[in-house]
């Protein structure tokens, strides 16, 4: 089982990027996904997760509006489309996969993907 996250990078405050997360070894339709971040220096919270049939989104509050999860079950992929980055969105984000009805909460998510760094300077 593995997820690879990929697309991090360095980008001004105000603009967009969007990573995106690949599944394997696993029937990723039958996962909820959700993506997460960790900032230095401070705990791993919640930003995203999206059910598995695609049909219903969460957002933390700080970044509602801002970013859009989806997903795509033919290839296996989630992504994660940030917009309006400010310098506080600077983080390790990790994608995760869950099979719990409780999507939005992050010790439900039991499989972890590596990382991609997203810095956002001013």
């Amino acid at each position: 089982v593995q997820l690879q996250a990929s697309g991090g990078g360095l980008v001004q405050a105000g603009g967009s990027l969007s990573v995106s997360c690949a599944a394997s070894g696993l029937t990723f339709s039958t996962y909820n996904m959700g993506w997460f971040r960790q900032a230095p220096g401070k705990e791993r919270e919640f930003v995203a997760a999206i059910r598995r049939s695609g049909l219903g989104s969460a957002y933390a509050d700080s970044v509602k509006g801002r970013f859009t999860i989806s997903r795509n079950n033919a290839k296996n992929v989630v992504g994660l489309q940030m917009n309006s980055l400010g310098v506080e969105d600077t983080a390790v984000y990790y994608c995760a996969a869950t099979k719990s009805v409780q999507w939005t909460t992050m010790g439900q998510y039991n499989v972890w993907g590596q990382g991609t760094l997203v810095t956002v300077s001013s």
